[in-house]
């Protein structure tokens, strides 16, 4: 028995923390139990007295709450009590006990009712009773059972403790301090029923400023911004506290000043006075808010595509809400010449947006205004400028007025700022139109010597038959104004941006805009812009000009006399002019350019002068001015077909107008497509897209207009047989025989008989089949001149045979090209024998193969070309 009781008494030891553990959690779950109305009471008296319910609450009010929790309380108290109890040393080892299985603690504290004589079972129970222990020892207490949910069902112990923690964010403790008045009917005690006040200030919601609450400010001086919101409640006797202010302004609807709750704004620096038990007084300060200011903050961009952009700033106390441009035009301050004599029509001032940041602070804004204006009526008109902001108080501020010209987009090709500016006469007043048909006419009478494109030529001419059929018809519709602009700005950006496929032309043209640019003072971005074109036209022209040259053996003395400059050279002089440029020595840089102009056509003669012209390729000139003349002829027909009356409907256009257009842009139209026959060296076939010198022989187109007797086909019909009887001579002079040139005579030939059906129709005032036969006889000259192109190519194939040699080995020569380069060993430019010589030789191996492996890799080539290219890199 002795070993049952240490083994008891040190279970019991081990055990002394974990049981007074679980004896409190006891007391706790006790106390929760019968206790928790009482605390819920508590909770919701504190709550109300935190918020001041007894101060809002008439007294007779809170004497009966005070009633109602007193009873309610004692209630509570007394169900607690007498269900309270004190939980013992065994309840404590029991609920431990519980918490373990098999409960080792009875166990251990059992005594062995059977066998206690037998030493085996004693020592068995011993053992049984070791084990217990020690599982014992490790007994942890239990944490307490809080749950109310089945005495507490409708949860109102949370509902008092929500009470309590919204007072004791929202309330106040000071509050507390007055409960002892309203008990006892003091002053603070009649509150509810006595006077008092609680009032706010609410500054504007875009001024961004915290809500003032008058009750925690004790100065006397208050500043406020213009506009705030105040808000004012009277408590108590009516009449007992009153409100005197000068803030608001008000004259009408003012109220009595005891009314329990006043709203006003403040309007103006004033005083506020709560007059009564309690009240204050406050010298108010009205912030006034500050109009927007908007200024420009530099002058006026524009870059070479006619862009505006307009640098400003704007400021604002509270914040810039939005922001416009107005842009009008300064009439007072255009020239009125030309297309702009007359009064302009009426249009609206254009109107902007500023641009405003989406997101952070807007009380000061720097941005710039980008737009676009290149195709407005007024670009490059003098307009005014102003800008305009505006805050969220509906206040604006404006700038003070700025003048300039409206950017537009700079064209240096001289047809195309014709064109821009008549676009401009005709949108300024649509009274210009008839004198705009007249200069569109008048700069478009020899397409040939103006127009690169047939197209832009065909666009035109509709055009200006539009524009003059609505002149005709005694008013241009708004929508025939806007579509013949939009038409005309087409072809301006044709003309001075279309893709030139000859390098020459662009070369001189990118020459031509450089030196417009510096003559127009034009800005440094354009000039960058118009010196990169013409770096990349020189690098084009040069690289053309390699390849078509083929220097012979026997002229070796001509090249060595020939004026030589390399590439670097050439780029050394760009570089000078630009240089020069960006000093603002323009003078000296023109002359510059002018020298560069002078050598690039030293190498322009010394190409075209490296042989004699073939009979063939002379044939081939004159052919194809005969072939511009019969163009010509042809338009001049069909406008008098045009222009003649109906004999069915005297006093009217001729209804077949359209075929007619029709049938000349369509079949017989098709004369002006440039290189249609697709015969190399074919230059100049197209009217307006020939070469500038070989235009109409003003001798042969004497005719054109009426003769005497006021019959205009008897002078096409004179033109008509003047080209008959130049085309029957240039048949005759043909060179060489052959296929081939008996195929152009035969073609020929048929020209010469539709020209003269043409000249027969023309006489019997048969207009169209006149126009069928110069038709037929443009489309035979096309086929002449196919066939002599074609026999021309085989004669110099057969020459560049003999040149090389009896024994087929290439010439040899230490011949340059114009930019001093060698020719190679087997004729064409090159510089193929040193491509392996140099300190740079590795390097340029490296380029090589990694440019044929990026070639090799693009999807966007041919199999066969990516095939060759996959070849080389297996070879190499």
């Amino acid at each position: 028995m002795s070993e049952a009781f240490k083994t008891t008494e040190t279970m019991l030891a081990r055990l002394r923390w974990p049981l007074r553990l679980t004896q409190a959690g006891l007391l706790a779950e006790i106390t929760v139990r019968v206790f928790w109305p009482l605390f819920s009471l508590v909770f919701l008296l504190f709550g109300a007295l935190l918020l001041g319910a007894h101060e809002a609450l008439p007294l007779e009010a809170v004497w009966a709450g005070s009633v109602v929790f007193a009873v309610a309380g004692l209630a509570a108290l007394f169900y607690g009590v007498m269900r309270f109890h004190w939980p013992d040393k065994a309840a404590a080892r029991a609920r431990l006990d519980e918490t373990m299985a098999g409960r080792p603690i009875a166990a251990v504290l059992d005594a062995q009712a059977i066998g206690a004589q037998d030493d085996a079972s004693r020592a068995v129970w011993q053992t049984h009773v070791e084990r217990m222990s020690a599982k014992a020892a490790a007994a942890r207490a239990p944490a307490p059972d809080l749950r109310l949910s089945r005495r507490d069902p409708y949860a109102l112990r949370y509902v008092a403790l929500l009470v309590l923690v919204t007072a004791a964010i929202f309330g106040s403790v000071a509050r507390l301090a007055t409960v002892s008045d309203v008990v006892a009917g003091g002053p603070a005690g009649g509150l509810a029923a006595g006077p008092t006040w609680e009032g706010w200030i609410q500054p504007p919601a875009y001024t961004g400023k915290l809500s003032i609450y008058l009750a925690d400010v004790k100065g006397e001086r208050l500043a406020v911004p213009q506009g705030s919101r105040v808000t004012l409640r009277l408590y108590g006797q009516l009449g007992a506290l009153t409100v005197l202010e000068t803030v608001s302004g008000r004259t009408r609807d003012i109220g009595s000043v005891a009314e329990p709750e006043q709203v006003f704004e403040v309007t103006r620096s004033g005083s506020l006075e709560i007059e009564g038990v309690g009240g204050h007084r406050w010298a108010v300060e009205a912030i006034a808010d500050v109009p927007p200011e908007v200024s420009f903050s530099a002058e006026v961009e524009r870059n070479p595509a006619g862009e505006l952009r307009l640098p400003f700033t704007a400021r604002d106390d509270y914040g810039v809400q939005s922001g416009t441009a107005e842009i009008e035009l300064a009439l007072g301050s255009v020239d009125r010449r030309y297309g702009l004599h007359p009064d302009p029509e009426p249009r609206e001032k254009i109107t902007l947006d500023l641009p405003m940041p989406v997101t952070g602070d807007r009380r000061e804004i720097r941005e710039t205004l980008v737009e676009n204006l290149a195709k407005h009526p007024w670009a490059g008109l003098p307009v005014t400028v102003n800008l305009f902001a505006q805050d969220a108080a509906g206040q604006a501020g404006s700038s003070a007025p700025q003048q300039f010209d409206l950017p537009g987009r700079r064209f240096f090709d001289p047809l195309a700022a014709a064109l821009i500016e008549q676009r401009r006469d005709l949108l300024w007043n649509r009274v210009n139109g008839r004198r705009v048909t007249q200069v569109l006419r008048a700069v478009s009478n020899r397409p040939e010597e103006v127009f690169r494109s047939d197209a832009a030529y065909l666009k035109l001419r509709v055009a200006i038959r539009r524009l003059e059929a609505a002149v005709a018809g005694g008013q241009i519709s708004d929508t025939t104004q806007t579509e013949i602009a939009d038409v005309l700005w087409d072809i301006a950006l044709e003309l001075e941006d279309g893709n030139l496929a000859d390098a020459r032309e662009r070369l001189r043209q990118a020459q031509e805009r450089l030196q417009q640019a510096m003559r127009d003072g034009a800005s440094d971005e354009e000039i960058a812009q118009l010196m990169q074109q013409l770096r990349e036209a020189m690098s084009d022209y040069v690289q053309q000009l390699a390849e078509q040259q083929n220097f012979q053996q026997d002229r070796q003395a001509q090249n060595q006399q020939m004026q030589e400059i390399t590439g670097d050279q050439l780029q050394q002089m760009l570089d000078r002019i630009q240089e020069l440029m960006e000093q603002g020595r323009m003078s000296e840089a023109q002359q510059l350019l002018d020298q560069l102009s002078q050598l690039m056509e030293n190498l322009q003669v010394t190409q075209g002068g490296q042989g004699q012209q073939s009979p063939g390729q002379q044939a081939l000139e004159g052919l194809a001015d005969t072939l511009r003349q019969q163009q010509g002829l042809n338009a001049d027909t069909f406008n008098d077909f045009q222009q003649r009356p109906d004999p069915q409907n005297p006093g009217e256009g001729n209804p077949q107008g359209q075929q007619g257009q029709q049938g000349q842009d369509g079949q017989s139209g098709q004369s002006q497509q440039p290189g249609q026959g697709g015969q190399p060296g074919q230059q100049g076939e197209s009217g307006p897209s020939g070469p500038s010198g070989q235009g109409t022989d003003p001798g042969q187109r004497q005719g054109q207009g009426r003769d005497g007797n006021g019959d205009s086909t008897q002078g096409l019909a004179g033109r008509q047989q003047a080209l008959r009887d130049r085309l029957g001579q240039q048949s005759q002079n043909l060179p060489g025989g052959g296929s081939g040139g008996q195929a152009a005579r035969d073609a020929l030939r048929r020209a010469e008989r539709a020209m003269e059906g043409a000249e027969q129709a023309l006489r019997g005032q048969d207009l169209p089949g006149a126009l069928d036969q110069q038709a037929q006889a443009l489309e035979a000259l096309r086929d002449g001149m196919r066939e002599i192109a074609r026999q021309e190519a085989q004669n110099q194939g057969q020459q560049g045979g003999r040149q090389n040699g009896s024994n087929g080995q290439p010439s040899q020569g230490g011949q340059r090209d114009p930019l001093g380069r060698d020719t190679g060993s087997a004729g064409p430019i090159g510089t193929d024998e040193q491509l392996l010589q140099g300190d740079d030789v590795y390097r340029r191996a490296r380029e090589l193969l990694d440019e044929i492996r990026r070639r090799s890799s693009d999807q966007g080539r041919s199999k066969d070309e990516r095939d060759y290219l996959k070849r080389l890199l297996d070879r190499f």
